[in-house]
């Protein structure tokens, strides 16, 4: 029953986020929210708190990123519970081109329906790539945000 009800307010929330709006996820979150990600690029880190955790969430917005749950298991009381989701993420071009996918396992604890702690592990190789795209992208948006000099 956790798990299900669990999936579907996950599935809700990384619809939300796909579509621009992380503020169903954040809200989620404890205000002290431990959140990890390993690995080398640019989306890697540890980020404490509910503030930092909100610019990074602005930045996967920002970015485009689809995000989408296949699986979600919660085990334990309501008061000291763990979840596990697995799904995949993904970016396409302007032109419909896929220029990134990953799967994902997101780890983390829940006190009383609010997140904790979370950590996220995906393929690191693939991230590198992402954060180049993103770069390329994002430099040649830049002359044409600033307009005629």
């Amino acid at each position: 029953m956790q798990s299900w009800l669990a999936k579907r307010i996950l599935t809700h929330n990384m619809k939300r986020v796909s579509a621009g709006d992380y503020r169903p996820q954040l809200r989620l979150c404890a205000r002290d929210v431990r959140f990890r990600f390993p690995g080398d690029s640019s989306w890697a880190g540890e980020i404490r708190g509910k503030a930092e955790y909100e610019r990074w969430l602005a930045r996967f917005v920002d970015a485009g990123l689809q995000i989408q749950p296949d699986e979600v298991v919660v085990k334990g009381p309501p008061w000291k519970a763990t979840v596990c989701v697995r799904g995949t993420d993904h970016l396409r071009s302007p032109d419909g081109e896929l220029v990134y996918f990953n799967r994902y396992v997101i780890w983390g604890h829940l006190r009383w329906g609010l997140m904790r702690d979370l950590e996220v592990y995906e393929d690191t190789q693939q991230t590198g790539p992402l954060d180049a795209y993103l770069a390329e992208r994002d430099r040649q948006l830049a002359p044409a945000a600033s307009g005629p000099a």
